[in-house]
């Protein structure tokens, strides 16, 4: 199995060659930055090559939790590179509340619109996202809303897959070289089930709660009912969750976030299970 420390050091030479190159034929580039491995490498290339032409966007709309809007604003502080925070109410569209089946298709447009109108203001007319070559073949409405805004996606343009942006990243010495994947919690509601602010709140609380446990990463999908809640946990930590003293703490926390009913899927996390995203 390729991982990010077996990566051969030509492979990596030459994937951020073609990035560099790809990057030096832009007059200036708006990153939408959440933080994560794929956009931490993607800013941190557009910081090398363009310097202050290069700016950081991240989109606060509350359906991201809030660690991640400070860990963004830590990096883009730590290349330099000035750093932008879109505050957009998803729960303020009726489409997005409603969570039918282009919820993340019209979250994707609305945003990225959002976007492009803010590198405009900033005389920029390059729209970059992190989506990498490892996407490529999954469902993602999303992306149908980046190409008809003519946003463009460089990792995935060059073939860069995952792992080697974990070990660009890494070599970078980017801190979120090997954070897991996150996806918007709306992912977490079943599709057909509206998303509130609350819903929202309660599922970033528990989740929150459980990354304290030890866990390295957790999804909280609630049913339509809102009363119970399923706790994916990564397949290698599913002995760790099953344990009984920690199943107690798990149990205790769905409580405490308001939940009558908590089940480990002991199938284990699957970043691609969400209802519409």
């Amino acid at each position: 199995m390729t991982t990010p420390s077996t990566v051969p050091t030509n492979a990596l030479d030459e994937a951020a060659g073609r990035l560099e190159t790809w990057m030096r034929a832009l007059n200036g580039a708006a990153v939408a930055f959440s933080g994560g491995a794929d956009s931490s490498l993607l800013l941190h290339c557009a910081a090398k090559v363009l310097g202050r032409r290069a700016i950081a966007v991240t989109f606060d709309t509350g359906t991201m939790p809030a660690f991640e809007l400070k860990r963004a604003s830590e990096i883009a502080r730590s290349l330099g590179v000035r750093h932008l925070i879109a505050s957009v109410d998803m729960f303020g569209e009726r489409a997005f509340r409603e969570n039918g089946p282009d919820r993340c298709y019209l979250c994707k447009r609305t945003l990225f619109a959002r976007l492009t109108d803010m590198a405009r203001a900033q005389g920029i007319s390059n729209v970059l996202d992190g989506s990498n070559a490892s996407d490529s073949g999954t469902d993602r409405p999303g992306m149908k809303a980046l190409t008809e805004l003519g946003v463009k996606s460089p990792l995935r343009e060059l073939g860069i897959e995952k792992v080697v942006v974990r070990a660009l990243a890494k070599a970078a010495r980017l801190p979120s070289w090997n954070a897991p994947a996150r996806a918007c919690l709306a992912t977490r509601v079943p599709t057909g089930t509206a998303v509130t602010n609350e819903r929202v709140r309660r599922i970033e609380k528990l989740e929150e709660a459980l990354l304290a446990l030890g866990f390295s990463d957790v999804r909280a999908r609630e049913d339509a009912s809102g009363k119970c809640i399923r706790i994916e946990v990564p397949k290698d930590e599913i002995d760790m969750a099953s344990a009984s003293a920690m199943r107690s703490l798990i149990a205790d926390s769905g409580i405490r976030a308001g939940y009558t009913s908590i089940s480990l899927d002991l199938r284990g996390l699957h970043s691609g299970k969400g209802q519409n995203g």
